[in-house]
């Protein structure tokens, strides 16, 4: 691909009305200062041509710009910019953000919320080659939600995919969860865009844990064995005593939310593998709210699962009107 959207003021504007969620005539549209795009690029070319020109314009209207990216392309754009790269926030997304319900409250919200009363743009990468299978419906879920969780919000963000190594599920995603998107023959609105449809359809069934898991029904005097279990899940697994802490800590609030929301009980299954060690709360409760735990509410409502999300490595969920699950991963 060798050439990419070119992004001016005015070109800004016409985004902003793309996205708008009515279907009133146009001189009627409620204008949204919040743009989100996908960029579709093919390589190094491709993606330093689509992402350049996006930070060039935000140099230019003076507009605080963040890059959460893969290293790899973290150092193509470090390069590219030389001297300019000490303007820009460069963040490592595969580590701030190998959790995707980490990238709204603690990467972009963070962003906007440390400018205040300044429009700021955004480059963010959070499906790259190497997402593992339980980690792409949280990824698809996380972009959905980026629409509803910003709007009003006096921001721009581009989120590139790579047509040249993602396969076409994630492309055709996300075609479903940015209303604006872009390759090298220019801007276009999504004829697919559906966030809340999309996020529907990754709120999957998780799979039966492996046998040998270990299960326990708990009520709030069990709190105690709770944390118990965990903390043997962890010795067993041979995690470091300050993640061991994390994953009691993550799995405490979860517990706890489903004594104090959904019916004053819940069951913990806990298990672990070469890889991870995971500890599942089920309980009777139904999440309707999407954006629980993906914000970081100014009157404390809702903060333990925002940390719960801070703590973990992945957090996996399904809910639905006969209960919720909820995983919690730690790597070891």
């Amino acid at each position: 691909m060798s050439k990419s959207p070119n992004y001016t003021p005015s070109d800004r504007d016409e985004l902003r009305i793309s996205m708008s969620h009515t279907s009133a005539p146009s001189s009627d549209r409620v204008v949204d200062p919040f743009v989100h795009a996908a960029l579709l690029y093919e390589g190094a070319t491709g993606f330093l041509d689509g992402t350049m020109k996006f930070i060039y314009e935000g140099f230019s209207l003076d507009e605080p710009t963040a890059v959460a990216a893969p290293p790899g392309n973290v150092a193509l754009l470090r390069e590219r910019l030389g001297a300019f790269a000490d303007t820009v926030r460069f963040v490592d997304i595969t580590q701030a953000g190998r959790n995707p319900g980490r990238l709204i409250p603690w990467v972009l919200s963070r962003f906007m919320d440390d400018h205040p009363g300044r429009r700021v743009r955004i480059v963010g990468e959070p499906i790259w080659v190497g997402r593992s299978p339980e980690e792409y419906p949280a990824c698809v879920q996380h972009e959905a939600m980026v629409n509803v969780a910003f709007a009003g919000r006096e921001a721009s963000i581009l989120c590139p995919y790579d047509v040249s190594r993602l396969d076409q599920r994630a492309i055709a995603d996300s075609h479903a969860t940015h209303p604006v998107m872009a390759d090298d023959t220019g801007r276009f609105p999504s004829g697919a865009y559906d966030p809340y449809g999309i996020t529907d359809t990754y709120n999957l069934p998780l799979s039966e844990p492996p046998p040998g898991a270990t299960t326990m029904r708990f009520e709030l005097a069990g709190l105690v064995d709770v944390r118990r279990r965990v903390a043997e899940a962890g010795l067993d697994a041979e995690l470091p005593a300050d993640r061991i802490v994390d994953l009691q800590s993550a799995v405490n609030e979860l517990a706890t939310n489903s004594i104090q929301h959904a019916g004053g009980s819940g069951t913990l299954r806990t298990w672990y593998d070469d890889e991870r060690v995971v500890c599942e709360v089920r309980d009777f409760g139904h999440i309707t709210d999407l954006l629980i735990g993906r914000l970081r509410p100014p009157d404390g409502r809702g903060r333990g699962l925002v940390m719960v999300h801070f703590l973990a490595d992945l957090v996996q969920r399904h809910t639905s009107a006969t209960g919720t699950t909820t995983r919690v991963h730690m790597l070891r």
